[in-house]
């Protein structure tokens, strides 16, 4: 991995992001602040203005920046949490010239790791670690493994989809949904549902490299 597959990973995501506008929109609208759109799609728009100042960086370096980018961008809970993700893996990094799969993996845990302990929370809860933490446990694996590259994607990508599902037969313990109880039942988590749409983006792009 480089950080050219690194830039066109995200102009997938935010492509994405925006061919699901209305679902996620609405899925917040349900249970969430109404915002969470806005600012998914604002950090998408801001990192897509700095593609030129990403470039020429390492893998490490160009993901602190998109964290620290993040930060200063994203608005609600969202942005302190995607920050810490990106910062974490740009310090699980540190030093790799050119990351390979398992390398990479690593790094991916350690950014989910991340948002686990800024947000304080875990499987279960009805927030975007629930299609994250699954997803990051099977990519370790599977590199591990040596799975080809395609395999991976496919199963990447049914993994995140199941629990995003998964997540509207959740009570909410944390977020604005914790304060709907059993209303927010029957309905998924906007975060999962980003997460989601990022994770298949990223593999569809990936999968056109294999």
């Amino acid at each position: 991995m480089n950080t050219q597959h690194i830039i066109g990973a995200l102009e997938a995501v935010q492509a994405s992001i925006l061919a699901n506008e209305s679902q996620i929109e609405s899925l917040d609208r349900a249970i969430g602040d109404g915002d969470h759109f806005i600012n998914v799609r604002r950090g998408c728009d801001v990192l897509m203005a700095i593609r030129d100042e990403l470039a020429p960086l390492p893998p490490a370096a160009a993901f602190g920046k998109i964290g620290i980018k993040l930060l200063s961008t994203i608005g609600g809970a969202s942005g302190p949490l995607i920050s810490s993700f990106f910062i974490a893996m740009g310090k699980s990094l540190n030093g790799v010239a050119e990351p390979d799969r398992r390398q990479f993996a690593t790094a991916f845990v350690a950014g989910v790791e991340a948002i686990k302990s800024r947000g304080k929370a875990d499987l279960g809860e009805k927030t975007m670690l629930d299609v994250l933490i699954p997803v990051s446990r099977m990519l370790q694996r599977l590199a591990d493994e040596g799975a080809p590259l395609a395999e991976l994607c496919e199963q990447l990508t049914a993994e995140a989809h199941r629990n995003m599902l998964a997540t509207r037969d959740m009570t909410a313990t944390k977020g604005r949904a914790s304060f709907l109880g059993e209303r927010a039942l029957g309905h998924i988590d906007p975060g999962s549902k980003t997460c989601e749409v990022a994770i298949t983006a990223v593999c569809e792009t990936l999968k056109e490299t294999a």
